[in-house]
């Protein structure tokens, strides 16, 4: 068949067009703003992107024209669709009838951690051997892409509340045939398509009872609303919650998956998960929050109901590398931290500090947050937010994104809750001008701080800007610096084939003009190598080398790798056993690393094999 979708570049719809090409249809799409990573994605699927609306773009004779919710009945496409007689539907229902209909649908649903959990349950399925196929609203950093059509049964669904399409104003995950759902809980939220609780619980309701009395349902039971909700399911429910956290009530009725944790470290956490007080296993994690611990726990328990490997399950939970744009570290300048959230419910915003606040204690912590959802831009969380910044040592509030239609008795208004902050026993500010908050925080923050941005958009490119103004910013690689990335890899005699496809391997060094030094980090499971370190000749003796190498060494070892790899010539021997490498004969290294092209390379023959072995936080000894 031939799929036109309108507003292709958005997530849902550039995954959409993935799932259906790979199917072996006929795709192309339109959007009013054409830019990576989605563009370049499609681009390297094949998939004809046009830019800008209009009537022509479906002169190629599409049988189908797919809409999102953003597109109204007078846009100028879906009316040249019905012009023509060309049938119109929404990506769910396209997702239910060519994706779902032969599978085993696995239904992530709930206000909170959609899709992190739909991430990390594709991906314990995936080390599983289960071979899954699944639909991301966010990026993986597992697979790096946010769909994947695989051969196994089951197909994992991030179930989103929100309505469908202008002709359709149900929920999208009513379309999802859930036969086993994992319940993450419910609160009250999408304010401009909900009017209140209740409306929230009417569409979770009827969700719910699509699960068949064959299906499985696992709830968090921290979450009154989700376990009354869940009460009326026809299927098997259990329930699941961190032991010792006081916001999990153990007591649902319902067999329970616990998950007690032995120990943790600034990057680590050691859990052993029981259910109905009997161990099932134990598992380290580089996940960060109590919030992300029950996500796991949650996981974890669906995926071991789905009959997956315990020890493939354990292994995978290890090197679970999280989600893009889910406090993901966007660089280190000057030994500050940058990170960059989605968090924008106030118990997101709580949430995800507390987890920083710990894993970040060295420091103090920056918590900048634009209201840009449109709930967060309404007043309905006004007495909520003044308490959600409380792990922060300083808030900071942008201007919300347009409210001009709202009504203005129904707006956030930020100068109040600005006050209400302060009162809690949090410094806060409000400021609006991108330039002054870039230099507010450039001239207090000090090394060992984190600063975590929180927006569900772009904040005007606050990360990158912070990063530059701070100075000689580590950051992970991005598409704009191919060319010159490429070009001094190739000036130090370090030819990298197909560099554009191995991108996400390299952290840059961002000096005043532009790149002046980078380093290499090649995952393979719960091994890796730093490769390719690498600096502009007139930035040798600064210490910048042990820099870049440090920042891999964390990169690895937030992404749960064991036992890092470098090769050291007189150039990088001496900051390889600064961090702690240990020398090593080439024979003792890790099957399946030896097997890297990379290690081929003439460079590493030459070199002196190292390797540094990141121990997790020791296991607390037992008393007798």
């Amino acid at each position: 068949m031939k799929f036109h979708l309108i507003g292709i570049c958005g997530t849902g719809m550039g995954s959409l067009a993935g799932l259906l090409h790979l199917a072996g249809h006929e795709v192309a799409g339109s959007d009013a703003g054409i830019y990576p990573p989605m563009s370049t994605q499609l681009q390297g699927l094949g998939v004809e992107v046009m830019e800008g609306y209009r009537a022509e773009n479906l002169d190629w004779g599409p049988d189908v024209v797919v809409v999102g919710n953003v597109c109204s009945k007078d846009h100028v496409e879906a009316v040249a669709a019905q012009n023509l007689g060309v049938t119109l539907t929404s990506f769910p229902a396209v997702l239910e009838e060519q994706f779902l209909a032969d599978r085993h649908p696995v239904v992530v649903a709930g206000t909170h951690g959609k899709t992190t959990c739909s991430a990390l349950l594709s991906w314990l399925l995936y080390s599983a051997g289960k071979n899954p196929s699944f639909f991301v609203g966010g990026i993986p950093s597992n697979f790096e892409r946010s769909f994947r059509l695989g051969s196994g049964e089951h197909f994992v669904v991030e179930g989103d509340e929100y309505d469908t399409a202008f002709f359709d104003k149900e929920s999208k995950f009513l379309h999802y045939s859930p036969r086993t759902v994992l319940l993450t809980g419910v609160e009250f939220d999408h304010a401009d398509i909900f009017d209140d609780l209740a409306a929230v619980h009417t569409a979770f309701r009827k969700f719910i009872a699509l699960t068949p009395p064959q299906g499985r349902m696992l709830v968090w039971s921290g979450s009154p609303d989700a376990v009354k909700l869940a009460k009326d399911a026809r299927c098997a429910v259990e329930a699941y919650g961190l032991i010792d956290d006081p916001e999990t009530d153990l007591d649902a009725g319902w067999p329970t998956w616990r998950a007690r944790i032995l120990a943790r470290d600034q990057h680590s956490t050691h859990v052993q998960i029981e259910r109905d007080g009997e161990r099932v296993a134990r598992v380290w994690t580089t996940l960060v929050g109590d919030h992300n611990l029950r996500n796991l726990l949650g996981c974890f328990a669906v995926a071991v109901s789905l009959d997956a490997d315990l020890g493939s399950l354990v292994e995978g939970t290890a090197i679970f590398q999280g989600v893009k744009r889910r406090q993901q570290v966007r660089g280190v300048a000057m030994g500050v931290t940058v990170i960059d959230d989605f968090a924008h419910h106030p118990t997101a915003v709580r949430e995800t500090l507390r987890g920083l606040r710990r894993a970040y204690s060295q420091g103090r912590l920056y918590a900048i947050f634009e209201p840009r959802s449109a709930t967060s831009r309404r007043a309905i969380f006004q007495q909520e937010y003044a308490t959600a910044f409380d792990a922060a040592d300083e808030a900071i509030l942008g201007r919300p994104y347009d409210q001009s239609r709202i009504d203005e008795a129904d707006r956030l208004n930020v100068e109040t809750l600005v006050s209400e902050i302060h009162r809690h026993g949090v410094r806060a500010h409000l400021i609006p001008d991108m330039d002054e908050l870039v230099e507010h925080l450039a001239t207090r923050v000090r090394p060992g701080d984190c600063v975590v941005i929180m927006s569900s958009g772009s904040f005007g490119g606050l990360h990158h800007r912070l990063l530059a103004r701070i100075g000689d910013a580590v950051m992970p690689a991005d598409f704009d610096d191919l060319d010159a990335l490429d070009q001094m890899l190739e000036e130090m005699g370090l030819h990298v084939p197909d560099l554009a496809d191995h991108m996400d391997d390299y952290i840059v060094l961002r000096g005043v003009r532009g790149l002046a030094g980078c380093i290499g980090l090649e995952l393979h499971g719960q091994t890796a190598l730093l490769k390719d370190l690498t600096l502009l000749p007139e930035r040798r003796g600064e210490g910048l080398s042990w820099l870049l190498a440090e920042a891999a060494v964390r990169t690895a070892a937030r992404r749960g790798v064991k036992s890092l790899y470098m090769f050291g010539v007189p150039e990088t021997l001496l900051t390889g056993k600064m961090l702690g490498f240990a020398v090593v004969e080439c024979t003792d290294m890790d099957e399946e690393m030896k097997r890297s092209q990379t290690i081929s390379r003439a460079w590493y023959t030459k070199g002196t094999c190292l390797r540094l072995d990141l121990e997790p936080p020791a296991e607390p000894k037992r008393r007798r």
